[in-house]
């Protein structure tokens, strides 16, 4: 249960009805489906994600392509961001902020040479943008090179990133993916301090489908700044529910019960 304001039926934007109908839908019915969802997408909602402006949230979304996760575990990350995407759930989140629309990047990382940026900044307001990216996701390749795991340098080359957002953000969030501990590139520790100087909250998703505990090191070690958390992932099967409870929270900037 969130811990938000409900919103009455009424109230709530048409862009979540339609984007519950898109998730109930079957593939046949996936072109009448959109034509409708463009239908009942007001004009001004259309336009907001063309504006210029603040955001709710600034989100650096890491993956890892470190030596651990094959291709298979790298599939299950991706497809599982961009299933969340899709979700009346996440599309609703986003409406509740006080601007209703977040910027997102994702990267693809591995040791601490290795940072790709995959997608850059993208702003999402409505079923069309949060499509749009979430196709983007769905077609993403593993482009970064196998590397060992720096954590470390992932969340210096997130803070890189929300310096040179586009958007001004009532919040900035990096969110790490990972399904092991730091071990090359330095300490992770003064990088999250330095973060969360800069009021950066680094969230972390620990897969645990290798090192059991490593949700705890995520809370020692890694995780930091306003109202950081972490979720655990017992397996990648497991990880497209986390990410779409993480999303959730993220976006929110609030917990969940």
């Amino acid at each position: 249960m969130l811990t938000t304001k409900r919103r009455g039926p009424e109230t709530r934007p048409r862009f979540c009805l339609g984007f519950r109908l898109l998730s109930e839908a079957g593939a046949g019915f996936g072109l009448a489906v959109l034509a409708l969802l463009f239908w009942l997408l007001p004009p001004s909602a259309m336009r907001r994600s063309e504006a210029a402006g603040p955001v709710d949230l600034n989100l650096v979304l890491g993956i890892d392509c470190s030596y651990s996760v094959d291709n298979v575990e790298f599939n299950l990350q991706v497809q599982g961001l961009a299933r969340a995407f899709r979700t009346p759930e996440v599309l609703d989140a986003i409406s509740r902020g006080p601007y209703g629309r977040i910027s997102v990047t994702v990267v693809q990382w591995s040791d601490d040479v290795h940072q790709i940026l995959s997608i850059p900044w993208t702003t999402i307001s409505d079923i069309a943008s949060a499509l749009s990216f979430s196709g983007q996701l769905a077609a993403m390749t593993r482009q970064t090179a196998i590397g060992a795991t720096s954590i470390t340098a992932m969340m210096r080359f997130g803070v890189r990133l929300l310096a040179r957002a586009p958007h001004r953000s009532l919040r900035q969030v990096i969110d790490i993916s990972a399904d092991g501990r730091n071990n090359i590139g330095g300490y992770p520790m003064p990088v999250r301090d330095f973060a969360a100087s800069r009021r950066i909250t680094i969230n972390g998703l620990a897969i645990l489908n290798e090192i059991k505990t490593l949700d705890k090191y995520f809370e020692l070690y890694v995780a930091g700044g306003p109202g950081n958390f972490v979720i655990p992932a017992n397996d990648y099967e497991a990880y497209g529910q986390a990410i779409k409870r993480k999303l959730i929270m993220e976006i929110l900037g609030a917990v969940l019960s």
